[in-house]
């Protein structure tokens, strides 16, 4: 078959979690031949790619959400739309069920031939009018526009772009990319499927609820509007997959029909962690501790660092790795590093982008301080190296960690988000316990062994790969 895999900030241009997991799909298919829709915010990454490309890998189509901003107006004029696509794009604003297929088909049949043309019509300002009189008095009319305006102009013209053609859609989140996988069935009349990491519609509520560059009432606009990208693919898709439990009730909770829903958890190589490299002769007195983490906001490296201030107080022997690429936001790193130098701890080191099974065999335990998560592939590869964690209580980390009645015990502590006392104290109840750690390391090691293995997490897709598409031959 050929698969398109649809990415929205991730691969190939961001190393590690969701990016790891499009690499090690297609790698582990040699026999499918595989198409990328990369959905990137702007317009200097592209080719930045930061993986090897596999041989089965036929072609990366990048889209850039940045380079919709910088179309020129066109001539205002009138697209006589009808009533039912008046209201299809009316209800990307107003939290109501938005007819996707009105919408599909409105930059399909040649009538909308310019976005730019589109955006400044009079169609979209009396829509935009009607939304802001009924729900946004509030708020200056212009200003509204505006906002509406900027708001659209990235989707609209996703709906203009080519979507390649292929025997099966499969996007790994909603949003953009979630609107472009049911864009391709709707055009090619192929199968689509969606798994869902973290949780698209939550995440991007938490950080609207946060910027401080969304004022007011516009908060509720942009909930909105990412509320709807995330039911089109929930009611496109032929599957949606989840990671764990957790995430799917809240799936459920958004509005995806319950019976179109599957668990298939990440998995890795247990056997690829047995034969890594010890301490050397100078470390063997020293605790190692490690994160293996993008040195980037969401994962709250900050915490991790006043946590370490902590734990250097009680185990001065104790050593800090933070594994992982800082190019990614400098100005992030920047702030890191100065937060290093104002407390004056010591033995703290960033390692930039590394091989992680060089380093991997030499820690003591492993940490991660993320503020979300879904099924983190950092803290199985820890647990297939037979290292604790200690760990925020985000996506699964939790269930990773202490398990779900499984009898194996557990493989390290999940303590509260950016509670930097905690973390630091669950360090040190573990750093100073070589007993603990060893019992906690073996208990994560059954666990990886027992329910997140690459063989389970490959079989199970290649078998839903498979499956949607004799039926479509059939049909």
């Amino acid at each position: 078959m050929k698969i398109c895999l649809i990415a929205e900030g991730s691969y190939p241009y961001v190393m590690g979690g969701v990016s790891s997991w499009i690499q090690m799909l297609m790698n582990a298919m040699p026999d499918h031949e595989f198409v990328i829709y990369a959905i990137g915010a702007e317009k200097a990454m592209k080719g930045q790619f930061k993986y090897d490309l596999p041989p089965n890998l036929l072609e990366i189509q990048e889209v850039f959400l940045d380079t919709f901003h910088d179309e020129v107006a066109g001539l205002q004029r009138n697209y006589k739309l009808s009533a039912k696509e008046k209201e299809a794009v009316k209800s990307l604003l107003t939290h109501r069920d938005t007819d996707w297929d009105q919408l599909f088909s409105l930059f399909t049949d040649q009538r909308i031939d310019s976005v730019s043309g589109f955006v400044s019509s009079r169609d979209l300002f009396d829509i935009v009018r009607e939304v802001c009189e009924e729900h946004y008095q509030q708020i200056p009319f212009t200003e509204f526009f505006w906002s509406v305006r900027s708001m659209l102009l990235p989707l609209l013209a996703l709906l203009k772009h080519k979507v390649p053609e292929a025997d099966l859609y499969h996007s790994v989140a909603t949003g953009y990319g979630g609107v472009v996988g049911a864009y391709g069935q709707y055009l090619y009349e192929k199968p689509y499927i969606l798994t869902e990491h973290g949780i698209y519609t939550r995440e991007r509520e938490e950080e609207i609820i946060k910027a401080d560059w969304i004022k007011g009432n516009f908060k509720d606009l942009w909930i909105a509007y990412f509320h709807s990208l995330s039911m089109c693919a929930y009611k496109a898709s032929d599957q949606v997959i989840s990671l764990f439990n957790r995430n799917r009730l809240i799936q459920e909770e958004i509005g995806c029909d319950s019976g179109k829903i599957s668990i298939i958890p990440n998995g890795v190589h247990p056997d690829e962690f047995l034969q890594l490299k010890t301490k050397e002769n100078d470390q063997v007195n020293q605790l190692l501790v490690g994160a293996i983490v993008r040195v980037v906001p969401i994962k709250d490296i900050k915490t991790m660092i006043q946590s370490f201030d902590i734990v250097k107080r009680y185990i001065p022997h104790a050593v800090f790795y933070i594994f992982g690429p800082y190019d990614e936001d400098p100005e992030y790193y920047r702030e890191c590093r100065d937060l290093v130098r104002s407390l004056g701890t010591e033995d703290i080191i960033f390692t930039g982008q590394i091989a992680v099974r060089d380093y991997l065999g030499k820690m003591d335990l492993l940490v991660l301080s993320s503020i979300s998560e879904g099924q983190p592939l950092a803290i199985l590869e820890g647990l297939a190296a037979g290292k604790p964690f200690v760990s925020t209580d985000v996506g699964s980390c939790r269930e990773l960690l202490y398990g779900s009645d499984d009898g194996i015990g557990p493989a390290g502590r999940v303590v509260p988000v950016m509670h930097y006392g905690k973390m630091a104290e669950a360090i040190i109840e573990i750093g100073q316990d070589e007993k603990l750690r060893v019992a906690m390391g073996e208990n994560g090691r059954k666990r990886v062994m027992r329910h997140y293995t690459k063989d389970q997490f490959i079989s199970s897709y290649r078998q839903i790969y498979e499956s949607r598409g004799v039926l479509q031959w059939q049909a």
